[in-house]
């Protein structure tokens, strides 16, 4: 009996222990999948957000996107149409292909005379009527003011601000010289014909007035140079360093002249190639036509002086020291004089 019921003690005590094994393996397969259902669902909801938040950017985006206004062109040109056919009776192609010669190196040991001098060139005069030729061609006007603007534009050559110094130290923008050509704007008052389309109550408004630049009212050039006598080879050369376009400033209630100033400089070595393009207009020699390059170089223009560093300590132009006019044209004959007569004494005949 003992042993019949030690026997039955056991496997009682082995199911128990089957049981609590079975118990535990079901209560651990629940727990786990108790604790990863929430993963998957936390996992879905975060692509969704995802796509939710990538779909709200590219509607942001999409909504946000903003189209810059057009830049205005600070200076307001015609528009040259091409022409469409051979505008001319036969193939103008040599103009094209010019280029400047080089400059002749010169030592700074054999340059034993330097002086710079400033000149002034008034486009009203006869001799300077060339600038003022207003045709248009195919590569623009032929007015030497707009082939110097359209050479800025374009980016062949850089401009420098003229009210700082005259030594190219400070480029300026297309912004900077429009406004210093076309001036500032005025708040003027006007009719209102919206709310007074009768004009009999008299009611005004601010309206906004900006000056227009006329490439007309551009009459003087301003030219920087420098005489260098070569001793190798015996030589005076002249060398223009810089060209500048001279506004006339005037009073608006009197109309009278306050005075002029250059609006910007341009290096003329930097543009030398963009001037053998461009033709001089001559009506009268039609054999010989020639580049503004060469109408520089060969200086068939007409100028006076108006500043030079010879027997001037202090830097000063000729109108601050000589008042008169008549006077200040005869000053600038005597420095050009003086510059001739040292060449011409240096030789013995």
């Amino acid at each position: 009996m003992k042993w019949k019921f030690a026997k039955y003690a056991l496997l009682a005590v082995a199911f128990g222990m089957v049981v609590n094994a079975a118990d535990a393996q079901t209560t651990r397969k629940k727990t786990t999948r108790k604790t990863a259902a929430p993963a998957k669902k936390t996992t879905a909801k975060k692509t969704q957000a995802n796509v939710a938040d990538a779909n709200l950017g590219v509607a942001k985006q999409d909504t946000m996107v903003v189209k810059a206004p057009p830049k205005q062109d600070p200076l307001k040109m015609d528009t040259i149409r091409k022409s469409l056919r051979n505008d001319n009776a036969i193939e103008v192609n040599l103009v094209k292909d010019r280029t400047p010669l080089a400059y002749e190196n010169i030592r700074e040991d054999d340059a034993i005379y330097r002086e710079k001098v400033w000149r002034e060139i008034d486009i009203r005069e006869k001799v300077n009527l060339p600038f003022r030729y207003k045709a248009d061609d195919d590569n623009g006007n032929q007015r030497f003011i707009a082939i110097l603007l359209n050479t800025i534009k374009t980016g062949e050559v850089t401009a420098f601000d003229a009210s700082i110094d005259d030594r190219f130290t400070t480029p300026m923008t297309l912004e900077q010289i429009g406004s210093k050509l076309a001036g500032s704007c005025d708040t003027i008052m006007v009719p209102d014909t919206e709310k007074d389309p009768t004009l009999s109550k008299g009611i005004m408004k601010e309206s906004v007035v900006c000056e227009e630049f006329n490439m007309d009212d551009i009459t003087k050039f301003r030219i920087k140079e420098e005489w260098v006598f070569d001793k190798e080879s015996s030589r005076m050369y002249v060398r223009i360093l810089g060209i500048a376009p001279v506004k006339t400033y005037m009073d608006k209630n009197t109309g009278k002249e306050l005075g002029t100033a250059p609006v910007f400089w341009v290096y003329y070595p930097d543009m030398r190639p963009a001037l053998a393009k461009f033709e001089v207009y001559n009506g009268r020699n039609f054999g010989a036509r020639m580049s503004w390059e060469e109408l520089f170089e060969s200086r068939f223009f007409g100028s006076y002086i108006v500043k030079s560093t010879l027997d001037n300590p202090y830097d000063l132009y000729l109108k601050q020291y000589v008042k008169d006019d008549v006077l200040r044209l005869l000053q600038g004959e005597d420095i050009k004089t003086t510059i001739f007569n040292y060449e011409q004494d240096l030789w013995s005949y």
